[in-house]
């Protein structure tokens, strides 16, 4: 159980509620945004002294029925409900460090995949392994050492664009959003914890994000490149969670018959004769 991390997420769930959103009348006496903790004690029918206790990190482990209770008081979502669990001690937590392996057959698909640019990412957004496209796409990730194949690295301390993205902005709260919950599931991970600590150092930005405790990310299902040899690229994004190892594999690919599909089309035949991973 995270007794300060609980708390810290209680307080921004219960601040971001309006009384009204819970049925409540507002009044003109309150001071502060947000539901008091005695409103939220009332909805998740248990005492307002635990409840106090809760967000000041002075409480023993909730039941899962205190959480339930809790979780509907404040209105959270499937993922927020799941990440209170989380906290609370109360779901399977990853007791190890992340994996970076990747299965042979998933390393053997993104081969053999017909013009899509395609990655695999660690729990901690490390680039493990992607195909020739992602790297003509994006950058040749073989150049790179270990360290440097990270996104979120990318997205908040490298000072060069993000590849060019329409979506910077949203795949940075995305990155803190994933991070937040990866550091929950693996509390004694030293790379995840020393990677969360150092973009909260390095960052102003991702510090201000990480301080909303925010942890569902919306869905990424577009996303635009400006490439610098082919231009514009609007890619559709799926995205695949490979359960068993907590990665995900990434596909980027164009609709039939777009200029897009014509510009990885090309992309296509020139890793053909040049691979950019051996360059």
């Amino acid at each position: 159980m995270d007794r300060e991390e609980l708390g810290a997420f209680l307080r921004s769930r219960r601040e971001r509620l309006r009384p009204e959103d819970v049925g409540l009348h507002s009044g003109s006496r309150r001071r502060t945004p947000g539901l008091r903790r005695e409103e939220v004690a009332v909805l998740a029918h248990i005492s307002t002294e635990y409840y106090v206790r809760l967000e000041q990190g002075r409480a023993p482990r909730p039941s899962g029925d205190v959480l339930a209770g809790i979780a509907g008081a404040l209105r959270l979502t499937d993922a927020e409900s799941d990440h209170l669990h989380v906290l609370a001690g109360t779901a399977p937590s990853r007791t190890g460090l992340h994996r970076r392996d990747v299965r042979p057959s998933i390393l053997a698909l993104i081969e053999r995949l017909p013009r899509t640019a395609a990655f695999v990412t660690s729990a901690a957004f490390e680039v493990l392994a992607w195909n020739a496209l992602a790297a003509a796409l994006m950058e040749d990730f073989g150049a790179l050492a270990p360290h440097e194949r990270n996104l979120a690295r990318r997205a908040f301390l490298d000072e060069s664009t993000l590849y060019g993205v329409s979506d910077a902005a949203e795949f940075r709260q995305h990155v803190v959003m994933e991070l937040r919950s990866t550091l929950a599931r693996y509390p004694s991970d030293p790379v995840i914890a020393g990677l969360v600590d150092e973009l909260r150092s390095g960052s102003p930005e991702f510090a201000r994000l990480w301080e909303r405790h925010d942890v569902q990310a919306a869905p990424m299902l577009t996303k635009t490149f400006r490439h610098p040899v082919v231009g514009e690229v609007t890619v559709d994004c799926d995205t695949l969670t490979l359960a068993d190892r907590d990665q995900h594999l990434v596909l980027y690919s164009a609709p039939a018959g777009s200029p897009s599909a014509e510009a990885i089309a090309f992309l296509d035949v020139v890793v053909d004769f040049e691979d950019p991973r051996l360059s």
